[in-house]
């Protein structure tokens, strides 16, 4: 039995954000690295585009308004595209017909949470945007996403139709923007030290090893 005291990290992102989908994949590998050392990881929101309507936009129209053209992303994307593939990760960004509002799919998150299954929830709505260019705006699509990964599927479809965790949901947004977080992935290990963007597994496992020595250290003092 570890009687280490479990390192805190939390990974503050967004379902449509690339870099977090490469970020979820790179955080993983790198707690694989350090499998002796205890954690305990949490999925916070952030909305990436928080100006995007409920219902969502076209993406032709969300392309224009972010990048100027679609044109113009298409060589951002190809970067990411090669990035998310050296991680075993598709991106087709070509399949993506609708930008949504991700306030729902945090909900969502937030309510794998409670099973343990945010890390399932979380991928599942990655993968569906990123692999197969699921519109996540479509309350089917994400009420299937649920049940894939054990949610009770009605339970979920009449919970969508409410407000409810929206307000719970924007204020940890709000509070992570108000810590000066403005740039996702962002990790925050043990509530204080923040490492910004999808960096290198080995980066990450030696600074979840520094941190978890740090705080056992002081808890043993």
């Amino acid at each position: 039995m570890s009687t280490l005291k479990p390192l805190q990290i939390d990974v503050v992102s967004d379902v449509v954000c690339p870099w977090c989908y490469i970020g979820k994949h790179r955080i993983e590998s790198a707690l694989a690295l350090v499998p002796d050392v205890p954690v305990k990881l949490n999925f916070r929101p952030f909305f990436l585009n928080p100006w995007v309507p409920r219902e969502g936009i076209s993406r032709e129209d969300y392309l224009t308004t972010k990048f100027g053209s679609v044109e113009a992303y298409k060589g951002i994307a190809g970067r990411v595209v090669a990035a998310a593939s050296e991680e075993g990760l598709i991106y087709r960004p070509e399949l993506v017909a609708r930008q949504p509002n991700t306030t729902d799919c945090h909900r969502l998150i937030l309510w794998a949470e409670a099973i343990g299954k945010a890390p399932e929830m979380k991928q599942r709505l990655m993968e569906l945007y990123f692999r197969d260019g699921g519109d996540l705006t479509d309350v089917n699509v994400l009420v299937q996403a649920a049940a894939d990964v054990g949610l009770d599927a009605e339970d979920v479809r009449r919970r969508l139709a409410t407000d409810e965790d929206v307000a719970r949901v924007s204020a940890d947004a709000q509070e992570a923007a108000e810590k000066g977080i403005s740039g996702v992935p962002t990790y925050v290990f043990a509530q204080k030290y923040a490492v910004s963007g999808a960096q290198d597994p080995n980066l990450l496992a030696r600074a979840i090893r520094q941190v978890s020595e740090e705080i056992n250290a002081q808890a043993a003092e």
